[in-house]
């Protein structure tokens, strides 16, 4: 058997060459080598040829089901012959990796890395150089990469463009947003393959700062599902100085094929040997809850470099920014606009605006509430000068992020907070200007330092200054790598928003705790987002890593805001406290004002009580854009947390609490949508229920439309187990 097994698999690698040869009638065929790799568990299959015209590719088969058609790979170079043809294999290595792992935070305690692996070396003749091309199979996907050593004749050079295919076996549905090169702060679209072209147009707002680059591109993480029920997720892993990777569909023949971002005058990478591409990823399940559980991105990157990781530690947090973002506050301390160095505003000429809301009395009122209710930081953002020039759109307008506002206090707060064993988190806002915070980094960071600050909230808004460049473009990647590696040596966590989409990094450098990049919270109070968008970020956006997606509101319509113009929160105040655990972050904020949750602080209780760091994760229901239901174990401990959401459409939640300990029992507490519940009509009906559970009690949780429901499940007490009444 084990023979004719190997004589199978060497015909399908002869049929693989020979369908992407393109032969001619009456030419002579002269056949590559063809190698092939499986996964561990035998359920992935992928072919390596090289064709006639000495053209790379792959295959992937997942139970015997083509994945990935017959796809090329290569780079396309400036001013050179370029890396796509004329190659012959002279060497091919496999080797297998298994090792289990423990991150500093994430959703599991242990990571199992196994993989096998086929590197091969191409030589091209002409040009007398090599690259390498390195697959690695795990039992839920696979990653490629490019690896270009040290040579004579491949030193410096120029990417033109990256033309790495992953052609589909099908007109698969879709769940995508445009490609562009600076955002990715869109709604997803939910079509065929063969649609996105008629769809992209609508699917671009005025929100975009950067027109797509194709009527047919896409971002990645892209999750697909084909129509025998097979889910595909395509992303990268390790970006490293290297430009994002989106995707380019070519409609007819339904084939992505890499489009790398730009630079400001069209140059896709600049590269010196030794050195190599990113990851190229795709995972792949008949059970959309694999992909959830998928470890590949994190797998793919380096381990963590830093010797002593005991300052990173996971957040919870409030924050002085919701009624910023709604319109209630500002970040300006005046509305005048001075036009003047920093740091040299006389601000007693100037007229207080008297809605600033980094304010002295404002920023205490939200320690005392961090500090009553168990949260870790309280996030102030808008204290410091420079606001008013920025809004004020003054061409001299930059921050130092170490210059306050006259009515913020830094020394005095953060002493209050500290007394309160709470701390500030720091926001720097760098307007664009990349070289001016890169200028004042490290008198910021010391600043911090000095001040009690150990995490900073960094942003991106606007565009790229002074070169132009895009904000996922290779040279934009190179800084906040930079910011973050700056950060670790003053001992600080960073939270970027408005950066490229998280690949993995946070293994290599876990003070990288927390990224934006995506369509977050504050869009609700803009006019909303589509009800399945939280169903999809799971599968989408979190699959390179966590979100600071910032859930928590309680006050759906947002009356808070009066009469002022505002949108509303398309869920149910249940599907906001589930999101806490459904959206996985170790840098979770309750992003509503305090007077919203004072009005419901028995439902707000969950919040106070929700880890934020985890031993274990269970993905009990999952389908992209529909509904996700994920259980977590809080670290260090017996108690677990349940989330589950849903789409436009009521449902049904039922599953078993088999993941409890069976000698155990709990005290469950559910967070749920009212009987009344509707997003639209009735958002904020919730009821709680009380009981006792083991690892046998069965769960049935009716979801509202947009609705969801959180639950608490903590190992009872002696006590509890005579006051409270088992769950019915």
């Amino acid at each position: 058997m084990r023979n004719m097994k190997s004589i199978c698999t060497k015909l399908a690698c002869l049929l693989l060459v020979l369908l992407v040869s393109g032969v001619a009638k009456g030419e002579e065929i002269k056949l590559s080598t063809a190698e092939n790799i499986g996964s561990p568990n035998g359920q992935l299959q992928l072919n390596f040829a090289v064709n006639l015209k000495g053209e790379p590719l792959y295959e992937l088969m997942y139970k015997g089901k083509t994945v990935i058609k017959p796809s090329k790979l290569g780079l396309e170079l400036k001013d050179d012959p370029g890396l796509m043809n004329d190659f012959t294999m002279t060497d091919v290595k496999t080797s297998s990796f298994d090792e289990t792992w423990e991150p500093v935070w994430g959703e599991v305690k242990q990571i199992r890395n196994r993989y096998n692996e086929m590197a091969v070396t191409l030589h091209q003749k002409e040009q007398d150089r090599d690259i390498i091309i390195r697959f690695r199979l795990f039992d839920d996907g696979m990653g490629l990469r490019y690896e270009f050593p040290l040579q004579k004749n491949l030193n410096y050079f120029v990417i033109k463009d990256e033309h790495t295919q992953f052609a589909m076996a099908g007109d698969h549905t879709a769940f995508w947003i445009p490609g562009d090169y600076d955002t990715q702060e869109y709604d997803y679209t939910e079509s065929k393959l063969s649609e996105i072209r008629s769809l992209m147009a609508g699917a671009i707002t005025p929100n975009s700062s950067q027109t797509q680059f194709s009527p047919t591109g896409v971002q990645t993480s892209l999750q697909m599902k084909t129509a025998d029920g097979i889910y595909i997720n395509l992303h990268e892993a390790a970006l490293v100085d290297y430009s994002c990777m989106h995707l380019n569909l070519d409609d007819k023949n339904l084939i992505f094929e890499s489009w790398l971002t730009p630079d400001a005058v069209g140059n896709k990478g600049y590269m010196q040997a030794p050195c190599k591409s990113p990851w190229r990823t795709v995972i792949v399940s008949d059970d959309a809850r694999d992909i959830l559980a998928s470890r590949i991105t994190l797998n793919l990157n380096d381990p963590c470099v830093y010797e002593d990781v005991s300052w990173i530690k996971p957040v919870k947090y409030v924050g002085v920014w919701w009624e910023m973002i709604a319109g209630k506050s500002t970040w300006a301390y005046t509305d005048d606009l001075p036009s003047v160095k920093l740091g040299e505003t006389d601000y007693s000429k100037t007229k207080p605006n008297g809605r600033h809301g980094a304010n002295n009395e404002n920023v205490k009122r939200y320690i005392d509430f961090a500090a009553d209710n168990g949260f870790d930081q309280v996030l102030v953002e808008g204290w410091n000068e420079g606001w008013e020039d920025w809004f004020g759109k003054s061409k001299d307008y930059v921050f130092d992020f170490v210059t306050p506002y006259p009515d913020f206090d830094v020394k005095m707060l953060n002493a209050y907070a500290k007394s309160k064993g709470v701390k500030l988190m720091m926001h720097h806002e760098t307007s664009g200007s990349v070289r001016n915070y890169e200028r004042h980094m490290d008198k910021a960071y010391q600043f911090m330092a000095d001040n009690g600050y150990n995490a900073v909230k960094s942003g991106y808004v606007g565009n790229m200054i002074p070169r132009g460049e895009y904000h996922y473009g290779q040279w934009m990647n190179n800084h906040y790598l930079y910011a973050v590696k700056k950060a670790a040596d003053y001992k600080i966590c960073v939270n970027a928003h408005e950066a490229v989409r998280p690949t993995g990094l946070c293994r290599t450098y876990p003070n990288l705790i927390g990224n934006e990049s995506a369509r977050g919270t504050e869009y609700e109070a803009f006019g909303g987002s589509k009800p399945f968008h939280t169903t999809l970020l799971p599968f989408n956006r979190l699959i390179g890593g966590p979100m600071d997606y910032t859930p928590g509101i309680f006050d759906i319509k947002l009356d808070f805001m009066g009469d002022l113009p505002h949108g509303r929160v398309q869920t149910t105040l249940a599907k906001q406290m589930a999101l806490f655990v459904t959206l996985y972050s170790p840098l979770q904020m309750a992003s509503d004002v305090i007077d919203n949750y004072e009005k419901h602080m028995d439902a707000f209780q969950f919040i106070k009580d929700v880890a934020v760091d985890w031993d274990d994760s269970k993905y009990l229901e999952a389908e992209p854009g529909d509904y996700v239901t994920i259980a977590r174990k809080a670290k260090g401990t017996n108690n677990w947390f349940v989330g589950g959401i849903t789409d436009e459409n009521a449902r049904t939640s039922n599953f078993t609490l088999d993941f409890l300990e069976p000698d155990k029992q709990y005290v469950a507490t559910l967070y749920a949508d009212g009987k009344d519940a509707d997003y639209q009509e009735n958002p904020t009906s919730y009821q709680i229920k009380k009981g006792i559970v083991t690892a046998k009690t069965k769960m049935s949780v009716k979801e509202a439309r947009s609705g969801g429901f959180a639950l608490s499940l903590i190992e009872a007490t002696p006590a509890d187990k005579k006051a409270v009444k088992k769950w019915k």
